[in-house]
């Protein structure tokens, strides 16, 4: 199975593509996850990506297809993935969907993810990352807690500046100019499945399987 999931920054296509990727063991493709770790690592893309993200736009066409190409080589990509994050403008789907047909993929789904604006705010204000591993976490999981449960580190809990408010509503009014346009492009293709992301993770894991027939 091949699926792109899709949806508005703070929807839980994260926290989806880990359950469908532990259901169906192909590998979830995060482009925020690489590209954050690119930042951590100082590469040269990181070092190109950093104060971009960190305003809450778009990284370049040209850096997220490269990016991208690359990974769906790899040999786990060979029985399916879940691509979380990407395509993120019309221009990236088209040159996708050519790296697709010359990788002789045909079968991919694209799954929507939906919530309104508000409840994308609070969601991602109550997020908190660790400075020293970069796992996120949702701050009724950490309550209470001084060390990180992923790599016990202390004290290392901090907002990250794309996940502040201001940052946040303009990482939404840019999905809403660069990105909702790649949804209209794929329903041509009549390969969208639209799922209503509001409730708990374990409801719309749900919507999510009984609509891709994982179940």
């Amino acid at each position: 199975m091949r699926l792109i999931l899709f949806g508005a920054p703070g929807v839980g296509k994260g926290t989806q593509a880990k359950l469908i990727s532990s259901k169906l063991n192909i590998p979830h493709i995060s482009t925020g996850d690489i590209l954050r770790q690119s930042v951590k690592d100082q590469t040269e893309l990181g070092k190109k990506a950093q104060e971009i993200m960190n305003r809450g736009d778009l990284v370049p066409d040209d850096i997220m297809i490269g990016i991208i190409q690359d990974r769906l080589h790899k040999p786990d990509c060979e029985k399916g993935f879940i691509l979380d994050g990407f395509p993120r403008t019309v221009n990236q789907a088209v040159a996708l969907d050519k790296l697709l047909k010359e990788m002789k993929f045909s079968d991919v789904s694209v799954v929507n993810i939906t919530a309104d604006d508000n409840e994308l705010v609070n969601r991602i204000g109550n997020r908190r990352a660790c400075k020293n591993c970069g796992q996120i976490f949702v701050l009724k999981e950490i309550e209470g807690k001084t060390n990180c449960p992923s790599c016990k580190a202390e004290n290392s809990f901090y907002l990250r500046d794309d996940d502040k408010e201001d940052v946040v509503r303009n990482r939404l009014e840019v999905f809403r100019q660069n990105t909702e346009p790649v949804l209209d492009y794929y329903s041509k293709q009549n390969i969208v499945k639209s799922i209503d992301g509001l409730g708990s993770i374990a409801e719309v894991s749900k919507k999510v399987s009984e609509r891709l027939n994982i179940i």
